[in-house]
């Protein structure tokens, strides 16, 4: 087979349903393969960005390996933020990429970049196949370490002429590199340290992450909560992983997070962390956090524990597997004394009282939005600022996968292309995007694409003519010096019917809820 078709062959021995991606030079050979593969649905974005996003929302809303697909050069290149942004949240992609004919590398040929050179810093590892020989092993391997361990994105770069040669097809049935070897079942004796310290507090607290959700560990970590009686706080990237409603959420920690979730980090004297890696927006200043606090960090990912905040009784290992053998050793107790004190910080905690004013106010639209579109059945994307704020606030997830944002590297433009992918993955669920007009227009093309592919997505854009997180800040810290935050938006009504979509415009609060129930009614199309 030629080396093209050794590809597609290998990609549905791998599973995979769908590819996001935009074809060009380097890559012809595969696209012709493509044409009569009917097996492999592939999705024509109109920027490469959009692929590696779509690629990841895909990833983030199914658990399987998204997939995307671009041509060298600017092609590969534009790939690199959607790559960054699956590296820093820990999402499986495979980035397929084509290269100039091995002859022609390092020469600076017409379309030539060095994208695993580029990408090094942002993959979770990368392959530079020189011999068709050695591409379905490649492959194989590519898939293997974007799904097992931490997660990640993984690059492949093939030249043209390795996509012409031709080689025999062997499927490698087992993946053994050296070296990497991730750790899932955590040290014994470590998990009975935990389960005594556990058993030992009194203020305990359970702050979870992602990892929680990529490892599917979300049933062990509520039966742990509810047989130690212990309070939960979760990231952004960890929304869903612990249902929101239940009686032991204290919502999000950090920067953006409750009230009392935070007063609950600075009097626990035992820090449970699960898939969560201590950033800057959770922690703040580190010499302050969880000051009372002794810490348990599991993680599967060996690099994390210690990296920000010393782990007193560090786990190395899969979160599923390791809550479940925690929960085995633990008997069940109550904290009724520390449950009395968390009930005192949320009595203490009294938001600013406004009257009814008639105006859009922005919790009141996420609230009003979550009224009428949560559910079994919902996914939430966002975009990047205060919008995304407001919803992680506001809009309450009870299971996983049903948040969907860039957390680690927050990057706009990410909400529209991401929930591309998220339809796709997720045909018969709604998939609800809020977005603020900043970041709509990162990505605006991709419209196109959910007109294309008759894609149900409800888009509801924040519009306060402003960047409006960093106006936010110019007014905090910055005398309100508004320094290039003021944008000229045009109709974005007109613009979406334009692109073949439905628009409507919300401009008075009576008029709120009666226009997301008729934006609800459309089918067949995306509505802005």
């Amino acid at each position: 087979m030629k080396g093209a078709q050794i590809l597609i062959e290998l990609l549905k021995k791998e599973g995979v349903e769908v590819i996001f991606g935009y074809p060009g030079g380097a890559v012809i050979d595969i696209y012709d393969v493509i044409f009569e593969t009917p097996e492999i649905q592939h999705v024509l974005v109109r920027h490469e960005q959009g692929a590696a996003h779509a690629a990841d929302g895909y990833a983030r809303s199914t658990g399987k390996v998204g997939v995307c697909m671009a041509t060298s050069g600017p092609g590969a290149t534009n790939l690199v933020t959607g790559l960054a942004t699956a590296y820093m949240d820990s999402i499986p992609i495979v980035a397929i990429t084509g290269q100039v004919g091995t002859p022609l590398i390092g020469k600076d040929s017409f379309q030539e970049a060095d994208i695993t050179g580029i990408t090094m810093p942002i993959t979770k590892h990368n392959f530079l196949v020189t011999r068709v020989e050695d591409l379905a092993t490649i492959v194989r391997e590519a898939f293997y370490i974007a799904s097992t361990g931490r997660p990640g994105p993984v690059v492949i770069d093939i030249p043209k002429d390795v996509q012409q040669k031709t080689a025999e097809l062997v499927f490698p049935e087992k993946v053994k590199i050296p070296g990497y070897q991730p750790t899932y079942r955590g040290h014994v004796k470590q998990i009975a340290l935990a389960a005594s310290a556990i058993t030992a507090a009194q203020r305990p607290l359970l702050y979870v992450g992602g990892g929680v959700i990529s490892s599917g560990a979300s049933p062990y970590l509520l039966e742990l909560a509810e047989k130690a009686d212990i309070p939960v706080v979760h990231t952004m990237m960890g929304k869903g992983a612990f249902p929101e409603s239940h009686r032991l959420s204290l919502g999000m920690l950090g920067m953006h997070g409750t009230y009392w979730a935070n007063k609950a980090v600075m009097h626990c004297d035992l820090l449970i962390a699960v898939g969560a890696r201590f950033d800057d927006r959770v922690t703040g200043r580190i010499d302050s956090f969880a000051p009372h606090a002794r810490v348990i960090h599991i993680d599967i990912d060996p690099a994390e524990i210690g990296k920000n905040v010393k782990a007193d009784i560090p786990i190395v290992g899969d979160a599923k597997m390791v809550l479940a053998e925690l929960v085995k050793r633990i008997e069940p107790k109550t904290n009724p004394e520390w449950w009395q004190e968390i009930e005192g910080f949320r009595s203490a905690y009294r938001p600013p009282y406004k009257e009814k004013s008639g105006k859009l106010l922005p919790h009141e639209v996420i609230k009003k939005i979550y009224e009428k579109t949560h559910g079994e059945d919902t996914i939430l994307v966002t975009d990047v600022g205060q919008h995304q704020m407001w919803a992680a606030q506001v809009y309450r997830c009870e299971k996983p996968r049903t948040w969907i944002s860039s957390g680690g590297l927050g990057t706009m433009g990410y909400g529209l292309p991401a929930s591309i992918g998220v339809q796709i993955g997720n045909p018969g669920k709604r998939v609800v995007l809020v977005s603020g007009d900043g970041s709509i227009f990162m990505k605006i093309q991709e419209l196109v694409t959910a007109v294309n592919y008759c894609l149900p997505i409800k888009i509801f854009i924040m519009n306060n003519s402003y960047l409006g997180m960093v106006r936010q800040w110019q007014g905090c810290l910055y005398k309100g010096r508004y320094s290039c935050t003021r944008l000229q938006n045009p109709d974005l009504v007109t613009l979406a019917r334009a692109f073949g979509a439905e628009g409507f415009a919300v401009e008075k609060e009576e008029d709120l809820e009666p226009v997301i129930e008729q934006a609800l009614r459309v089918e067949g199309k995306p509505v802005l």
